[in-house]
């Protein structure tokens, strides 16, 4: 059986959904479509693989995001809490412990990784890199593509570096496998240096409401991008405000089709062939 949409990336494994979960995930199969839930530590990766194991139709990467190696606010909608944000301490990438994880059959990719230079000191940085580094191999390892995370820093704070060209130059140097720049918000250029070396962008429910990405969307090779809603963040309209979930990803869909100005059975179509593809399911 072939899904009609895939959401590929999407959180159901965070406490956000802790009280229907399941339901949400009936709800996409019965919408048409297929998910990939995307580990941000150790314990949403874990939960990532456990609810891939548990319903067809869903499959899962492992990884580190690049905040959670050093000191930083996590959301409750990720790891739960009071109602309120808290700080945690940097995890240290545990190569055994991911790369178990990794080699299970319903693992697709590992990530999300990359580099997070938003609220960034100069400190974190090294952290940031050597994480990514190791779990770049841990990808060549396994043969499983990246799910990349890549955020530019606040101009304001003045990191300094462009978080999209350093984890290009990273990537270029070290991986041996493909992979895909999720939520991609940077320039045209930026997404030139990507897809020319055969990484796919995907794009959430933000270009429902935004038109930075038009330029990007209308100029990549329909067969190099993918759909996805980073849920439960980011919904895109008509349900803007509302907790995100993956069977929203359709208007995304929709929306690629409407800026490139294609038949949207043509697009739909192709971005599930190209999901499968990357992912190989």
């Amino acid at each position: 059986m072939s899904p009609k949409f895939v959401d590929i990336h999407s959180h159901v494994n965070f406490s956000a959904f802790d009280e229907d979960r399941d339901e949400v995930i009936t709800r996409s199969q019965d919408s048409g479509v297929w998910m990939i839930n995307v580990g941000t530590q150790r314990d949403t990766s874990q939960s990532a693989v456990e609810l891939s194991e548990k319903h067809s139709g869903v499959f899962a990467t492992v990884g580190l995001h690049p905040i959670h190696t050093d000191k930083s606010f996590h959301d409750k909608k990720e790891l739960g809490g009071h109602g309120e944000e808290f700080t945690a301490r940097g995890e240290i990438f545990d190569f055994d412990y991911y790369e178990t994880l990794a080699e299970k059959k319903s693992v697709v990719a590992i990530g999300e990784c990359g580099l997070d230079y938003y609220r960034l000191g100069e400190d974190s940085k090294k952290k940031q890199k050597e994480t990514f580094e190791k779990q770049i191999t841990l990808a060549n390892e396994v043969n499983k593509p990246l799910m990349l995370h890549i955020r530019p820093a606040i101009r304001s704070l003045g990191a300094g570096g462009n978080a999209y060209s350093d984890a290009y130059e990273i990537v270029k140097s070290t991986a041996k496998v493909g992979g895909n720049v999720h939520f991609f918000a940077g320039t045209w250029e930026e997404a030139k240096l990507f897809l020319d070396i055969g990484f796919t962008l995907s794009f959430t429910g933000v270009i429902t409401f935004a038109e930075t990405y038009n330029e990007t969307i209308m100029n990549a090779p329909l067969d190099m991008i993918m759909s996805e809603t980073d849920a439960p963040y980011v919904a895109p309209v008509p349900y803007r405000g509302k907790r995100n979930e993956p069977r929203y990803v359709t208007e995304v869909v929709k929306k690629i089709s409407d800026i490139r100005g294609e038949e949207y059975e043509h697009v739909r179509e192709q971005l599930v062939q190209n999901t499968k593809h990357m992912f190989a399911f």
